[in-house]
């Protein structure tokens, strides 16, 4: 059985269609860049799920998954090409040990298997993607949070950016400005995210107790 037969397995057909939509998504997303669009940029600026409802949750998950520490589209291919890569793996242990799997409980043990694993590869991507833009979801989650100014100063002109991490501990790039009464908070400073107007947030000085501890801060260079 040659490649092209192996991959046109009935057993492995789903897990052959994920790996023929990288191909297709990637394909889109190159296709907008080269008009000046990027897909990914624009499904991440307008996934932002509430509190209320579903929505809340499905936000939970999707930062679990850190959504928001990398763009959207990086996070579907990876779940598509490691869903994809652990289905022919279970099904080609199967055939060695006894016969292929059904196609659904094949399916379902490799989704399984995926999230774990797409969390831990968003994470380490994160590293290593420049962000000067948080593709967040539930940005309205980090209101509250403390981070630290990465460009400032942050005053009541242009906005600046803050280095804020999530429940999950991913962290985030935000657009902020200083609160209307708050003196410029310079590079460095700890600061409060305190609300959200106009799709940037709104941030004044962090009192000393819930500034971050020097191990937490270092833990992040």
């Amino acid at each position: 059985m040659n490649i092209v037969d192996h991959f046109m397995q009935p057993e492995v057909r789903p897990f052959a269609v994920a790996a023929m939509m990288i191909v297709l998504v990637g394909g889109v997303e190159v296709g907008s860049m080269l008009i000046g669009l990027s897909i990914s940029e624009l499904l991440g600026q307008t996934v932002d799920l509430g509190h209320d409802g579903n929505g809340g949750s499905i936000s939970h998950v999707l930062s679990w998954i850190n959504v928001g520490g990398v763009p959207l589209m990086i996070c579907i291919l990876l779940a598509l090409g490691i869903f994809s890569m652990l289905g022919f793996l279970i099904q080609d242990v199967a055939r060695l040990i006894a016969a292929a799997l059904p196609p659904s409980a094949a399916g379902v043990l490799a989704a399984i298997v995926t999230v774990p694993l797409l969390r831990s590869s968003t994470r380490y991507a994160a590293r290593l993607i420049p962000q000067d833009e948080s593709y967040a979801v539930g940005l309205s989650d980090l209101v509250g949070r403390t981070g630290e100014v990465a460009v400032g100063p942050l005053d009541q002109g242009l906005p600046g950016r803050v280095r804020v991490r999530d429940i999950h501990g991913n962290w985030h790039t935000v657009t902020a400005s200083a609160a209307p009464d708050s003196p410029p908070l310079p590079e460095g400073a700890s600061v409060l995210l305190v609300d959200r107007k106009g799709g940037r947030f709104v941030a004044i000085a962090a009192a000393d107790e819930l500034t971050p501890s020097q191990p937490d801060r270092l833990s992040r260079k």
